[in-house]
């Protein structure tokens, strides 16, 4: 064990929501520390991000000095030990030091305890089992400094023990790899990882979405998901064919753009060539209605944009509206192979920077004038009258705009004739 002053003055252990509960929580006969990703994270001159703190105080302490303190408790996973302190809008998720009893997933049996080399011995990666008090000191029980520094996520213990108490741990090893780690992954936690895939299915689909698309926004998602189908990993969680060289062009492409890293876009550029593995897909993970109808849009026709002019990509643009449009150009480019520097795919996935669709200018009452009655025929003349629209290329003079009309009002009164 090593205890070294290493964030000793960082500002958010000596200030704020987070030393008000270590100071809380830390006094008469009990001890707290922040611990886990937080911890983490600072070593790796991160933002801490969520704040976990451990405590020997048991729950109901925790509830009781909370309530002393005019701090508000949630009871988040008291059977677990675990309570969610809030100060000022912020959550603080604390729990009680624990020792796994028995283990199966998350339904493991735990036992509180006052042992924080126990407690550091049931995580999962030696980097998410530091633990740092108020002063800044960090207490590594497990080798995590030296493996935080070196960017190397391993496995606390016997790798295959760890994945067998919760399979999801095969999806954090890469998740969390492609996020903090560098070069290969751990040698010993990836075959431990292959050897175990078969418990993935045992995994619900939530837990697997929850995952998944952490792990594909993340910095090294393209060479992590590689590692994953090489061994084997990834046609249990998708139920289909996967795509590594389209998601590696397609990181490549919003890395080139300036673009935020998107789960949805990088999840399509993985899983979908045509709509029905999108719906395959989206059932699966369970995706939410809003990413599944994404992932649908993208996965439909994306290749017509290989053969795409500006003029032709206007009218698609304004049939789907920016954010979609975007979204299908993206997919085309990855799935196209070309260099993600191309001028052209350029051109088109930034069209909607350049060019804002107008609206259809004409509406029922032009054609009531032309003696439409209301009715069927009506939506029809519309329709008619907005694709020729478009296929003149959104003009928006009277004359254009009135030959349209009577155009599509004559062709409507001579389907009805016939």
């Amino acid at each position: 064990m090593s205890a070294e002053p290493i964030l000793a003055g960082a500002p958010w252990l000596i200030s704020g929501g987070t030393a008000r509960v270590l100071q809380l929580l830390g006094a008469d006969g009990e001890e707290a520390r922040v611990v886990g990703g937080a911890v983490r994270n600072a070593l790796l001159g991160l933002a801490p991000g969520d704040i976990d703190i451990a405590t020997t105080a048991l729950p109901e302490e925790v509830v009781r000095r909370a309530k002393a303190a005019g701090i508000k408790s949630v009871p988040t996973g008291i059977e677990h030990g675990t309570i969610t302190l809030v100060i000022d809008g912020h959550p603080y998720e604390v729990t009680t030091l624990r020792e796994d009893t028995e283990t199966f997933g998350r339904k493991a049996k735990v036992a509180f305890g006052r042992d924080w080399v126990k407690d550091a011995e049931r995580r999962d990666f030696t980097m998410n089992g530091l633990s740092v008090d108020a002063t800044g000191v960090v207490y590594d029980h497990v080798g995590g400094i030296a493996d935080a520094r070196a960017r190397r996520v391993r496995f606390i213990g016997d790798p295959d023990q760890r994945i067998a108490e919760d399979y999801l741990r095969i999806l954090r090893f890469f998740r969390i790899h492609a996020a903090f780690g560098a070069g290969e992954p751990d040698r010993d936690g990836y075959l431990a990882c292959i050897r175990g895939r078969a418990g993935l299915a045992s995994l619900s689909a939530e837990r697997v979405r929850m995952e998944m698309l952490k792990l594909l926004v993340a910095g090294g998602a393209s060479a992590a998901v590689l590692a994953m189908a090489e061994g084997g990993l990834l046609q249990a969680l998708t139920g289909g064919v996967v795509y590594t060289g389209p998601l590696a062009t397609m990181v490549a492409i919003e890395r080139a753009l300036g673009l935020p890293a998107s789960s949805t876009r990088r999840l399509a550029a993985l899983t979908v060539a045509v709509t029905e593995d999108a719906k395959r897909v989206a059932t699966r993970l369970r995706l939410s209605n809003a990413e599944a109808k994404a992932l649908d849009s993208m996965g439909h026709r994306w290749w017509r944009f290989a053969t795409k002019d500006e003029a032709n990509a206007r009218r698609l643009l304004y049939r789907l509206g920016a954010e979609p449009y975007h979204d299908r150009v993206l997919l085309g480019w990855a799935r196209a192979a070309s260099d993600v520097h191309s001028s052209r795919w350029r051109e088109l996935a930034e069209l909607p920077q350049r060019w804002t669709a107008p609206k259809f200018p004409l509406r029922a009452a032009d054609f009531i004038a032309r003696g439409m009655a209301e009715g069927p025929a009506l939506g029809h003349v519309l329709t008619l009258a907005e694709d020729a629209w478009l296929a003149a290329d959104f003009p928006l003079e009277d004359a254009a705009l009135a030959s349209i009309a009577d155009q599509a009002a004559a062709r409507v009164s001579r389907e009805r004739k016939t």
